[in-house]
Order: C-alpha cells, then sequence, then structure tokens
C-alpha cells in the first residue's frame, strides 16, 4: 500500500511477460510459422532476418515456460516475493463468501446512518477496488515463478485460497488456463522441494474448487443485485453522496465486474470429464443476470451525470484538507534530499492552488503530471541506498496514494469507469451474449433489464489498442451490429405484445357490434315462451364486459399479462436517449416507433381480411371499428414511451387512401375495396 503504483506496475509487467510465453509455448505451429517468416523475409530481402536466429533460440527454450521462467526469476524472487506477500493483507477482504458480504454489510451507505456523509477511513484506498482477477494472477503465476517460497505459511494461504477460487484463469481476452492442471504438468518437471505432496494439495484444490465455486460465486451475484440495486437507488436520491462515498461506487463496480468475468470464463470452459465431478448448470445459467448488468450500468450513468457533483468535493477536499495534512507532513521530514523535495514541493502547491471556481467554469483539470511525479518518487525512495526511504516514512506514503485517488475523481473519471466496469470482454464471448439476451426475453420479470445488451455493446471499442489499429474496423462492426440486432429484437417483441392487446381489442371491440345483439334478442324471447322440460336449457352467452369482473386481484388474466410485458419492454425502450457505439448514435425509441409504423400499415391491410379467391372481405363499418380499437392501443403507448403516435398516424393513414403502398408497394384499403 506504500508505493502503491510502483508494485502493481511490476506485478502488472509480470504476468504480461507470463501470458505471453504461456500463450506462444501454446501455438502448435509455431516453429513452422517463425520459419515461413524467415524463408519470406529472404525472399523479399535476399536475407534472413538478422534477429532470426536469436528467436529461434527463445521458442526453443520456452518449450517448457515456467521451467525456464521459473530460472530466470531467481534473482528477482527478492522483490516479487515481498509484492506478493503484501497481498495477503488485501486479497481475503476480497475473497469473502457472500455471507460475510452481508453480516459485514459491505457496500451498504445504510449501514450506520450517522456517518452517512463521511468518507470512508481507510490506509490503502487505491487497493479497495483492486480487481480480484488481477490479484489471483499475481498470485498464481508469481508463486509459480518462486515456487521455493510455498514453504512460507503466508505465501500457502495465499496459494491455497486463489486456487480454491475458481479454475480458469484469463491469459488474454478469452484465452485462458485450467490452472490445477497448468501447475501439476510443472511441478513434475521440478525435483526436490517436496513436489510430491504439494502436486496432492494442487489437486485437492483443484477437486474443492469445482465443487464449491460454482456456488459461492452464484450467492456473490445475488448479493451483488440486492447491493448495487440499495446503491443506485440512494445515489439517484441523494447525488450529492457521490462525493464523500465515491470509493461504494468503484468498489461495487469492480467485485461485479469480476463476477461477471469469473462467470463467462467458467461457463465457457467447462472442466474436463476425466474429473468426474458433475457441476450443477444452475449455477452458470444465471436467469437474473440482466438486472446485474443493468445496475452496473446504472452506476455508471449516475457517475457521468453527476461527474461535476465529484469534481466539487474532491477540489475542495485536495485544497481544504489534502494540501494542509501534505505541508505538515513535508515539514516533519528529518531529511530530504534535493529532487524529492521539489518534487514533493511542486506537489502541494499544485494540490494547493485548486479552487472549486474552477469547476464552475468547466475548466479542463489535468493531474497526470501530479501522479507521474509520486510514481518517480516512489521509484526513488523504494531503493536500498536512497536517502528519503519511503517504508520509513508511512504517512506521506498513505497519504500520496490517498491525494492521487482524489485527483483521479476530479480528471479521471471515464478512465476509472474503464478500469473497475468495463465489460469489452462480451466482444469475445458473443454466443454466451446472445443466449443470455435470449433468457432475458424469455423471462418477463428481466425485460425492463434487456437494454443494457445494447448499451454494453458500447464497451467493445475498450478491447482495441492504439498498437494494433487493425483491430479497430472489426471489432467496431461487431459492436454495431449486435447493438442492431438487440434493439431489432426488442423492438419486435414489443410489437408482438402490442398485437396481442390490439388482437384482444378488437374481439372485445367486435362483441358491442349490432350483430351479435339477434342472440340476445332471441334468448329474451324463448325465456317468454313456456318451456319444454325434456329440452336441455341452453348456457347464456358471455356478455361484453363480463371479462372485467373479479372475485379478487390475485386473479392475473391473459391481459394483465400483456399489459404488464408493455409496461416493462417500454421501459427498457425508454431508458436512455442515445447509445453512442463506434462513432454510431443508436435511438432505441425512433428504432421501435420504425418497427411499430411498418407493424401498423401491414396491420391495416390484415384487418380487412381480405381473400380474392373467394371474394370475401370485411365491412367498412366493421373495419372502422377495428381500426378504431387499434388507434386506441396505440395512443395509450404515449403513456409508456415518450413517443409521438400521432405522426405515426399521420405517416401511415394518409397511406391507405393512395392505390400502392409506399412502404412496401403492396394494395392498400382503397385499391382492395375499389377492386372488390
Amino acid at each position: 500500500a506504500l508505493n502503491y503504483d510502483l508494485t502493481k506496475q511490476y506485478l502488472d509487467l509480470m504476468t504480461t511477460y507470463v501470458s505471453i510465453m504461456v500463450l506462444v509455448s501454446k501455438v502448435d505451429d509455431r516453429r513452422l510459422v517463425l520459419s515461413l517468416f524467415n524463408v519470406a523475409h529472404e525472399f523479399l530481402h535476399g536475407a534472413g532476418d538478422t534477429s532470426f536466429p536469436r528467436l529461434g533460440q527463445m521458442v526453443q527454450d520456452y518449450d517448457h515456460p515456467m521451467k525456464k521462467m521459473s530460472e530466470e526469476f531467481v534473482p528477482h524472487s527478492r522483490v516479487l516475493i515481498p509484492a506478493i506477500m503484501s497481498l495477503h493483507v488485501i486479497y481475503p477482504k476480497r475473497n469473502l463468501t457472500a455471507e460475510l458480504m452481508r453480516s459485514t454489510q459491505m457496500l451498504s451507505l445504510l449501514a450506520e446512518p450517522a456517518k452517512i456523509m463521511n468518507s470512508p477511513i481507510t490506509d490503502m484506498v487505491q487497493c479497495e477496488y483492486l480487481s480480484q482477477d488481477v490479484m489471483e494472477k499475481w498470485i498464481i503465476f508469481g508463486l509459480m515463478l518462486c515456487y521455493q517460497y510455498l514453504q512460507e505459511a503466508k505465501a500457502w494461504d495465499l496459494w491455497k485460497q486463489v486456487l480454491q477460487s475458481g479454475y480458469i484463469v484469463q491469459l488474454c481476452r478469452d484465452e485462458v488456463l485450467h490452472i490445477h492442471g497448468f501447475i501439476v504438468s510443472f511441478f513434475e518437471t521440478i525435483k526436490g522441494h517436496n513436489m510430491k505432496k504439494k502436486i496432492d494439495d494442487v489437486r485437492e484444490f483443484q477437486h474443492s474448487a469445482l465443487q464449491t465455486s460454482p456456488g459461492i460465486h452464484k450467492e456473490r451475484r445475488k448479493f451483488l443485485r440486492s447491493a448495487l440495486r440499495e446503491l443506485t437507488q440512494i445515489y439517484a436520491d441523494q447525488p450529492g453522496l457521490l462525493g464523500p462515498k465515491a470509493l461504494y461506487v468503484w468498489q461495487g463496480l469492480s467485485v461485479t465486474r469480476d463476477e461477471i468475468h469469473w462467470l463467462l470464463r467458467h461457463f465457457d470452459n467447462p472442466p474436463s470429464k476425466r474429473h468426474n465431478i458433475k457441476l450443477s448448470q444452475e449455477d452458470f445459467v444465471d436467469r437474473q443476470l440482466p438486472e446485474l448488468l443493468f445496475y452496473m450500468e446504472e452506476l455508471r450513468g449516475l457517475v457521468k451525470k453527476y461527474n461535476q457533483v465529484l469534481q466539487r468535493y474532491f477540489v475542495q477536499y485536495l485544497s481544504g484538507y489534502d494540501s494542509v495534512l501534505l505541508n505538515q507532513l513535508i515539514q516533519n521530514l528529518a531529511v530530504c534530499p534535493e529532487d524529492e523535495s521539489i518534487i514533493l514541493s511542486s506537489l502541494y502547491n499544485t494540490v494547493a492552488s485548486l479552487t472549486v471556481k474552477q469547476v464552475e467554469e468547466n475548466v479542463l483539470f489535468d493531474f497526470r503530471g501530479i501522479r507521474l511525479d509520486w510514481f518517480r518518487l516512489q521509484a526513488y525512495t523504494s531503493v536500498g541506498k536512497a536517502a528519503l526511504i519511503l517504508k520509513d516514512h508511512i504517512d506521506i506514503a498513505k497519504h500520496m496514494n490517498t491525494i492521487c485517488f482524489h485527483t483521479k475523481m476530479v480528471d479521471y473519471l471515464d478512465q476509472m469507469l474503464v478500469e473497475t466496469s468495463d465489460l469489452s470482454i462480451y466482444c469475445f464471448y458473443t454466443q454466451i451474449y446472445e443466449h443470455q439476451f435470449k433468457q432475458c426475453m424469455e423471462f418477463p420479470a428481466q425485460h425492463r433489464f434487456s437494454i443494457v445488451f445494447p448499451m454494453i455493446c458500447a464497451h467493445f471499442m475498450n478491447a482495441t489498442h492504439e498498437l494494433c489499429p487493425e483491430e479497430r474496423h472489426s471489432i467496431g462492426t461487431t459492436s454495431v451490429q449486435y447493438t442492431h440486432w438487440f434493439l431489432k429484437e426488442m423492438s419486435d417483441e414489443v410489437n408482438q405484445v402490442i398485437t396481442a392487446i390490439c388482437e384482444e381489442q378488437c374481439m372485445l371491440s367486435d362483441k358491442l357490434l349490432p350483430k351479435h345483439s339477434a342472440d340476445t334478442i332471441i334468448q329474451t324471447a324463448q325465456k317468454k315462451r313456456p318451456q319444454d322440460k325434456k329440452k336441455k336449457t341452453v348456457a347464456e352467452p358471455i356478455k361484453p364486459g363480463q371479462e372485467s369482473a373479479r372475485k379478487n386481484r390475485e386473479v392475473f388474466t391473459r391481459m394483465d399479462k400483456l399489459h404488464m410485458a408493455l409496461t416493462e419492454l417500454c421501459y427498457a425502450i425508454n431508458y436512455c436517449n442515445v447509445i453512442q457505439v463506434w462513432e454510431h448514435g443508436f435511438v432505441p425509441r425512433e428504432f421501435f416507433l420504425q418497427h411499430l409504423e411498418t407493424r401498423f400499415n401491414k396491420a391495416l391491410v390484415g384487418m380487412m381480411m381480405y381473400n380474392p379467391d373467394t371474394s370475401e372481405i370485411a365491412k367498412p363499418s366493421e373495419l372502422l371499428n377495428s381500426v378504431k380499437s387499434v388507434m386506441n392501443v396505440l395512443q395509450g403507448l404515449e403513456n409508456y414511451v415518450n413517443i409521438d403516435i400521432a405522426r405515426i398516424f399521420n405517416s401511415v393513414l394518409p397511406q391507405q387512401t393512395q392505390h400502392i403502398d409506399s412502404f412496401t408497394g403492396e394494395k392498400t384499403i382503397t385499391a382492395n375495396y375499389t377492386n372488390w
């Protein structure tokens, strides 16, 4: 928690290096590919690539990557192991069961009402929202490289917890490792160090992970649904709390993102059948996942909407408290070399000069210099021969980490959202993504959350990298195509519900037509005549309006279900004005309106029930009655969605006065009646 940035970047570098070498070793034709490259280079340039021998040697050396890298990392262990051990305080706080999360009232703003306006007290604020997935990779790869340290109790405790948390580790995007088998195969190449017992322990951890981890993560997702729902409701009602309680947003988003990533990895990569463990699919098929995704998007939306609330709060915090305390800590330094003194003074002056007026004037803040200076200072003060040793000045280190977090709340909010809640991973699990959407549309209770699927498509571009611009087009096209497909499916679903309601209303309206009065007149006349006892009494027909009679509200009719579905789906359509996806703007309401217009136009001709072969056609009066019923239903849509139904009427109805419909080129009501 002292030199947070330096430690994090070092551990990230280590896991990236390991991931790359493992990925290379998984390519079966790597030698062939490199040979072809060298031949092509020689053909084009008249000579082979000068670096080819070195590259070829490296590929040969890293046939068994972990064995080679563990030898390389022997001199690095004195730096790597302390960094891994520092996670012993942080990781167990994140790897909690749902029961412990509830009992500790994690993510609850209402746990201590008297302190609701106070900022959370923590010494390591940036560690509070650190990704659990990232920490697990640090621990697994770090302790594999320095396996000699597994004898130590703290290292073994971390190792055990991580290997029982899951059985799949991400290398890059959807490239994964079945980690227990990978560790066992590596340990089998090592002699001594009591490896046989360690291998047995890893297999035991694997068995435990297969049996218990799916259920544990399912319960976590259930807890997070209720926790994030509470957070969104409170922040939406009292956005001022986003200032003092901003940390809860990042914690909630980070934990939820990790759980979704865990689910995708493990659902897509089932364990081998040789383990003889039958996993319950219920633990992986989460029908309420759209709700969890929706609350994530809602929290993200609140941060974007009220970004000035955060800026005002933290600008005042930085200038009014952080700068004062930093100045005191600098004054208390017994020894401070010139370079370090210049950096600290610069940090203090920058923070102390901030004012709320800058926020009101929409000044573009940029505190990257502060964070880079603090990173530089960490590097200066973390070496053995430094004049100013950071671990001897814990207070200033912790306070500077807090200041860095506070500056991010002012100028780094968009990047913080990407860091804690990026779901671009769905770009590489599109089949699962489609399956989850279809499940959502089949489950009426989740209909209102369906809008989250096209919204998440906006994350896909986060998967691209500036060093690989070639990917931007393919990933961007995928994001646009899926957004279009999701909105089309949602519009079709709403239109099907509207069509069902219209059919029901037309049927009810039809019962009120004069032609149905004959049955009632005949029945009344028969009642007045003397009845023959031998004749069976005919049951009275259902009278119009009888369908509305209820004994209690618990009776849920088909129309009730349709209106409930319409309410939920329209909530989704009406949730956001525009969805920005790869320089494209999708307007859900307009999307729905276009589909509704097309369907209404088609329905008008269909209500004629015209059959050219038999020359059967509806009476104009009956057609008019049906049209009025449908128009009444459509006018009621304005209560659900912010749309202009009159625009549809003015667009569609005049078309039916022409001989050919300009939408589809089909014959209109006028043409059919004229030709009949």
